[in-house]
């Protein structure tokens, strides 16, 4: 789980307004005198609050203020997961109108935190990757839960014209370049399908991932962060692990672990599967460069900045495949290297 902190500041987002509807919902649960430690927050409108009980019982609060959050997505991605023997949190109430979940506490054991520690790196990716393994051939197809189509891939893509583009510039991204950049991600999202779907997490990455010391095998592994869980190619969430925007995972480890899913799974054509893993690899860094971009002129989150350069280390790595040629030149000319820098912050 997230840090937790020491001050006010998790009373964004209108949080103060539902303190009572927050006491409410706990009320109808046995944690409605629990000691309340707020954790640290995220990208999102969502807050999690640690309850802690006198007899040592912890537990997690969700709080997903409607509308700009909804929490169904996420009950239902996580009872598919239980469904599955992999280890999401368990859910021990819910008020899906008021945006409030009571979920099982996985403790402070994330990647991000045993990692800074000095935990076995391949291990706890081959961790993640066996996971994935498992998901994948697991996983059966559920109408329920939306595809991740064509027009959802361009809409993120767009956020680097929309919000880093003009960001650099000082000005908007004329229509025709907008134009021209979004017909090439679309005569090459075809690519990206030519490999298997599954149930994709979409954001797969040590922020999201713990270990958990009680369990065994692949349930050793917690997730968190899958409300938005899509059905799509399956390079997607290894592309998440392995080009993390937050951390450098070298070219050896993402090598040798994507040999080890392969191996799980001989019948994808390797031509293919590589070809979806640097489509889909430099679709998702050219939205993560824009939403970090987002998250300062609108959200008033530089923070995320910092992490632009390592963003775009992973598309230029992923651009340089002969699928993305046409792409990689749209880069090259309106966003050159010497271009690719942090953008000023509107928050400074």
């Amino acid at each position: 789980m997230p840090e937790i902190r020491g001050d006010n500041a998790w009373k964004n987002c209108g949080a103060t307004m539902r303190e009572p509807l927050l006491k409410n919902f706990l009320s109808s649960t046995d944690w409605a005198q629990a000691l309340q430690s707020p954790l640290a927050g995220d990208a999102s409108f969502r807050r999690y609050i640690r309850l802690s009980q006198n007899d040592g019982e912890r537990a997690m609060l969700m709080d997903a203020p409607p509308p700009q959050e909804d929490v169904r997505p996420f009950i239902q991605v996580a009872e598919r997961l239980l469904e599955l023997g992999l280890s999401a949190p368990r859910i021990m109430a819910r008020d899906v109108e008021a945006g409030f979940l009571l979920l099982e506490d996985f403790g402070d054991d994330t990647y991000t935190r045993l990692l800074k520690n000095g935990a076995d790196e391949l291990e706890l990716y081959q961790l993640a990757t066996d996971t994935l393994i498992e998901l994948h051939r697991r996983y059966s197809a559920d109408s329920e839960i939306p595809p991740y189509d064509d027009g959802r891939l361009l809409d993120e893509a767009a956020l680097l014209v929309d919000w880093y583009l003009p960001a650099i510039r000082g000005r908007d991204t004329p229509a025709a370049t907008r134009d021209t950049y979004l017909q090439l991600w679309q005569d090459v999202l075809q690519t990206a399908r030519n490999v298997p779907d599954s149930l994709i997490l979409r954001d797969y990455h040590v922020d999201n991932l713990m270990r958990l010391s009680d369990r065994n095998g692949v349930a050793a592994c917690g997730l968190l962060d899958f409300q938005d869980a899509v059905i799509g190619p399956v390079t997607y969430d290894l592309v998440s692990l392995f080009e993390d925007a937050r951390r450098d995972v070298s070219a050896e480890l993402a090598t040798t672990l994507t040999a080890r899913y392969l191996d799980a799974f001989p019948e994808i054509d390797r031509q293919a599967f590589g070809r979806s893993y640097a489509v889909l690899g430099a679709q998702r860094s050219a939205k993560i460069i824009g939403i970090f971009t987002r998250l300062d002129r609108r959200d008033g989150k530089p923070v995320y900045l910092e992490h632009i350069p390592r963003v775009f280390n992973w598309l230029e790595g992923d651009l340089a495949h002969p699928v993305l040629k046409e792409l990689q030149a749209w880069f090259t000319a309106e966003i050159p290297p010497a271009k690719r820098v942090i953008p000023e912050s509107a928050n400074q």
